[in-house]
């Protein structure tokens, strides 16, 4: 079974991109989507900590 990336599901040529994110790993295909999977976490974490009382 081919490999698939994380953030945009195409198959994944070659070495992947390995991402740390919430404390799993996971694989991207390139540095653009590493960089898009991290601010996508860093946006969820932001506002799944932020609660209106």
């Amino acid at each position: 079974m081919p490999k698939t990336c994380a953030a945009c599901d195409c198959a994944i040529d070659g070495d992947p991109i390995t991402v740390a994110i919430g404390g799993k790993t996971v694989e991207v295909c390139c540095e653009e989507c590493s960089e898009k999977l991290k601010e996508s976490h860093a946006s969820a974490s932001g506002a799944s900590t932020k609660r209106n009382s």
